[in-house]
């Protein structure tokens, strides 16, 4: 049986910046929820439609972890090197190279696919919970289990688990740097705001991923997952996990490499032939240098010390990840 299209709007949600147009009993309306919260049973009939309150999870893809071992521009050089060395009879160097290259693509992947397991396994274990009202108590759910409607409690130092319209609050202030870049903590209100606010200016609400600087409060679930603040912002930058320092460093070395392995063979050709000797000496030379030279691939899961990129609300809550001694937010 379908559900009918009041709660299938309930499930989506209401932005935040709608939610904040518009006072608490007119929200707690469109999501068909009240202060006591939903019970238990609704919770689980919009979790389905809605889904998690997630917006992606950790998986590890064994084809994306063996093309990220290709993307060097070393190995396509020792690769020209070991076809170059085949095709001018040095069979004996083609075959070392080739074996140097298949070892450095299986060690990388074995490597790295080991490495994103382990952080597969620690993401499995994280879990999160919030303090809602369903059926008429407070309990304790897991914040991918939270649900448009849902009457959440905020205490300090929690985490937002998703965007709420703020019903009661103590001293409420949240920090909202993580969206906004504001150091101050933003005081939490109760009166909706007017005309088009930006996420700076939702002042009666809170919003996930930001932290509870001081005071409580009370809020009903508005947007979660990828439909919240935070979630859209998270979708928005993509699944591509951006380049460490060391990688965009190594990334230029073996640019500067290829360049280097291009101008020898240039000047040796010229030269050789201004001299008039052996043209094949052109090609092998410079790229006798460049196997030379080419050190064996590094291996990024080990410099990045197994951590995985920042997972923006994963479990509905912020993750911290370090890189190489420091933090990213």
């Amino acid at each position: 049986m379908r559900p009918a299209a009041g709660q299938q709007g309930a499930a989506a949600g209401i932005p935040a910046r709608q939610a904040a147009t518009q006072d608490a009993e007119q929200v707690l309306a469109r999501l068909g929820s009240t202060r006591a919260g939903l019970s238990g049973a609704e919770a689980g009939r919009r979790l389905a439609p809605g889904g998690p309150n997630a917006v992606r999870t950790h998986r590890v893809r064994a084809l994306a972890v063996f093309g990220r071992q290709l993307r060097s521009a070393l190995l396509f050089l020792l690769l020209a090197a070991a076809v170059g060395s085949f095709f001018f009879g040095e069979r004996t160097d083609a075959v070392i190279i080739g074996v140097i290259l298949l070892l450095s693509v299986a060690l990388g992947f074995a490597n790295e696919y080991r490495a994103e397991r382990a952080a597969q396994a620690l993401h499995s274990q994280v879990r999160r919970t919030a303090v809602v009202l369903r059926d008429g108590h407070e309990q304790e759910v897991d914040v991918t289990g939270l649900v448009p409607g849902d009457v959440v409690r905020l205490a300090l130092g929690q985490i937002v688990p998703a965007d709420l319209r703020v019903l009661e609050r103590t001293g409420l202030q949240c920090d909202e740097s993580i969206l906004t870049g504001e150091s101050a903590p933003v005081d939490k209100d109760l009166a909706a705001v007017d005309g088009e606010p930006e996420p700076a200016e939702l002042s009666c609400c809170a919003l996930m991923g930001t932290v509870v600087h001081a005071g409580s409060g009370t809020g009903v679930v508005v947007a979660t997952g990828g439909r919240a603040e935070f979630g859209r912002i998270a979708l928005g930058l993509g699944e591509r996990q951006p380049e460490t320092a060391f990688q965009v460093g190594l990334r230029r070395f073996s640019v500067l490499l290829l360049q280097v392995a291009a101008a020898l063979t240039t000047g040796i050709f010229v030269i050789n032939t201004v001299l008039h000797r052996p043209l094949l000496d052109a090609p092998l030379f410079p790229l006798a240098i460049a196997a030379g030279i080419t050190p064996l691939r590094e291996l990024p899961p080990v410099e990045n010390g197994l951590a995985p990129e920042f997972d923006p609300a994963d479990r509905g809550a912020l993750t911290p990840v370090r890189h190489n001694g420091a933090h990213d937010w």
